[in-house]
């Protein structure tokens, strides 16, 4: 196998031997009854959870509606891009209107931030200053949210195939341990236990929406910024497709995320017959899929008259 080699500027790759076009891959999207299920049950009761706090006293209770309505905002989101998904792309919008899932994200994720420092203000003060609490009111109304998230959970595991219903699936779970936490706070008041149980389990609630709204956050931001996506080397994209029989060399290459779960590839590439490239382009897809998950392929070929002289460019050994 001959060497491959990397041009030093321009982000240049080399290899040996050789492709272009463009490879849209269109989602089929599905899932949607489910998904609408999940955010009608899981918002409409964390207005009930919100309610009952307030009455209650509990901050347990409150901070599990705050969870509660992060992922109900979640599934909201994951419903949208369902929705949106269906569209065809238009003059306006070559792409599509996928990112407003993304947008909106961000955007709910940085309200979350300050109800988490809002949880955690109220918990120390109250670790200080404690509030009674309503015991058995807590345990009640938590109890029922347990059961809400079973059933939600239950009814995004019937759709086994839309990314989006599995990514949903993981948010409703951290519900189930923010009504645990409700309830055993509201139990250990009922049975004449110390008030700051409520307190202590509404900041290991606030803990789990801050995981789930930094890690929201860290995932739109690459996104909004067209960064490389996450789990993919961008060098050894280039260097996968420098090594591709039959192309001689790739500049100009950028990978970005589209939207999560959807990754773009461009680059121009020198190749060493043209008539070669149908060839060419169907292993870029394939190993481009195969290795990094790359779905969206748009490649420029380039090629020398065969009577043309090589082009005299510094290269150095890849390392």
């Amino acid at each position: 196998m001959s060497s491959t080699h990397r041009h030093s500027e321009d982000n240049h790759f080399a290899g040996h031997e050789g492709g272009d076009s463009v490879y849209t891959h269109q989602s089929r999207p599905h899932g949607a009854r489910p998904l609408a299920v999940a955010v009608a049950l899981t918002l409409g009761y964390a207005l009930i959870e919100l309610v009952g706090g307030l009455w209650s006293g509990s901050l347990a209770l409150l901070a599990d509606a705050g969870h509660m309505a992060t992922d109900s905002a979640a599934l909201l989101f994951a419903l949208a891009a369902n929705i949106i998904a269906r569209r065809p792309v238009s003059d306006r919008h070559s792409f599509g209107l996928a990112r407003v899932e993304v947008i909106a994200a961000f955007v709910n994720a940085l309200a979350m931030l300050g109800v988490v420092a809002w949880i955690f203000y109220e918990a120390i003060d109250r670790l200080t200053s404690p509030v009674p609490v309503k015991g058995l009111g807590v345990f009640a109304i938590a109890g029922v949210g347990l059961l809400i998230n079973v059933l939600v959970a239950w009814s995004l595991s019937r759709d086994r195939e839309n990314v989006n219903t599995r990514a949903a699936l993981i948010h409703v779970i951290g519900d189930l341990l923010g009504s645990v936490a409700a309830i055993v706070a509201g139990l250990v008041i009922y049975f004449g236990g110390p008030l700051m149980a409520d307190p202590l389990l509404s900041m290991f609630v606030a803990a789990l929406i801050l995981r789930s709204t930094l890690g929201v956050l860290r995932e739109t931001t690459f996104v909004l910024l067209d960064s490389v996506p996450h789990g993919v080397d961008y060098q050894k994209v280039g260097l996968s497709l420098a090594q591709v029989p039959g192309i001689v060399s790739v500049h100009d290459l950028h990978v970005w995320a589209m939207v999560p779960g959807r990754s773009a590839l461009s680059a121009h590439v020198m190749v060493d017959d043209i008539e070669r490239w149908p060839v060419i382009l169907n292993q870029v897809r394939y190993l481009m899929r195969r290795d990094f998950g790359i779905d969206h392929i748009t490649l420029q070929p380039e090629w020398l008259r065969r009577d043309a002289p090589a082009p005299s460019v510094p290269v150095r050994q890849a390392g």
